[in-house]
């Protein structure tokens, strides 16, 4: 198996968060010399002029980024993706953070059932949430709230002025022995 090639995919798996030279060795279960040679070559080959991404050590985490000389490319990309309107998924996304603010991202999740991890990204990019803090929860994950942005293109003065949601689900109540189900005698 070509770990090069594992390497990256558990690197961009990994995102942003990236991960410890630890955490690596105990994935790919190698030695640290075996792996410093194989980030050599990876990243030998991401120096290639026709190669857009690379590697970087950031906070002792290893993470694959994009190259700064493409940076103007980068900014069109966030730029056209700011002028795009909200998804069903993306207003979604939003409504939990902007109801339960100061939530972390896996709260989020959990919620939707889905990972948001990309929608948080984008919302972040748009200005309309932003990071409020770090949870006391192991690992103090970021914890995420709306923006003065968001206020604005909602016309809210205040998260206190979002619509109340009621959750009281009505219930009917069915006479068993009166349906169309019932046996007959």
């Amino acid at each position: 198996m070509n770990l090069e090639a594992v390497l990256e995919g558990i690197l961009f798996v990994s995102g942003e968060d990236g991960l410890s030279l630890e955490q690596i060795e105990n994935i790919l279960e190698i030695e640290k010399e075996e792996l410093i040679n194989i980030i050599n070559n990876l990243n030998e080959n991401y120096q290639q002029e026709n190669r857009g991404l690379k590697l970087e050590y950031y906070g002792g985490k290893l993470k694959i980024v994009t190259k700064k000389e493409h940076a103007n490319y980068y900014k069109k990309l966030i730029g056209e993706e700011s002028k795009e309107p909200l998804t069903p998924s993306a207003l979604e996304t939003l409504a939990i953070i902007a109801y339960n603010e100061p939530v972390t991202r896996t709260m989020v999740d959990e919620i939707r059932g889905v990972n948001s991890a990309h929608l948080i990204k984008k919302l972040v990019f748009k200005n309309l949430i932003h990071e409020i803090g770090r949870s006391d929860l192991p690992g103090r994950p970021i914890l995420y709230g709306v923006t003065n942005q968001f206020l604005d293109y909602f016309g809210l003065k205040s998260t206190k002025d979002l619509p109340e949601i009621n959750f009281e689900e009505e219930t009917i109540e069915t006479d068993l022995f009166d349906t169309k189900y019932k046996e007959e005698i």
